[in-house]
């Protein structure tokens, strides 16, 4: 079954989690910077279960496989990294499908966008440890430029602790106010 034919959540994943509360010095920080980091969003069992799904559908004979809108085991240019990249595993495994109606994540992006929002798509970049390989320096809005001005806002879940030494997520401060900058692939 294509679970993207159900708009609503199918387990109790996130049904207990409520929506959470920027303050102001929050919301003016995003909309100086482009970029909010470290709230909450989800506990320890919910990441368990996101781990676990990622980690089955990292398998390429996975049985649903052919309901991801894009799939690649390995976009790293380097044989001995690995860089999964898929869109769509939301149509596929419970808890990735719930995920999006959690309240917490749509609480914030509601108030960083001050609208009610819509999911665009899913994404998933999976990096095994000690030999995981690289996504470049890139423009989120280079690939979502349909929205003009833009209107939209990535939410990014790092389901292991992020560190400068292992690979962590980096932004560039004020870059949403800069032109647009071409995209590159990942190395």
């Amino acid at each position: 079954m294509d679970l993207s034919t159900i708009h609503h959540p199918i387990t109790e994943l996130f049904k207990q989690q409520g929506p959470v509360l920027l303050t102001e010095e929050q919301t003016n920080f995003y909309r100086d910077n482009g970029y909010l980091a470290g709230i909450p969003l989800l506990n320890a069992t919910q990441v368990e279960a996101l781990r676990s799904e990622i980690d089955e559908l990292t398998d390429a004979k996975h049985p649903r496989r052919e309901l991801f809108y894009e799939y690649n085991s390995n976009e790293s240019a380097d044989p001995n990294t690995v860089l999964f990249h898929a869109l769509g595993a939301w149509r596929i495994l419970p808890a990735l499908h719930d995920v999006l109606w959690n309240p917490a994540f749509v609480s914030c992006a509601e108030q960083l966008l001050n609208t009610d929002v819509r999911f665009w798509h899913d994404q998933i970049f999976y990096k095994p440890a000690r030999h995981g390989g690289v996504v470049a320096w890139h423009q989120d809005y280079s690939y979502w430029t349909r929205a003009t001005p833009a209107g939209h806002v990535t939410c990014w879940i790092g389901l292991d602790d992020s560190t400068l030494d292992n690979g962590c997520v980096r932004y560039l401060s004020g870059s949403l106010r800069r032109r647009r900058v071409r995209r590159k692939r990942p190395v």
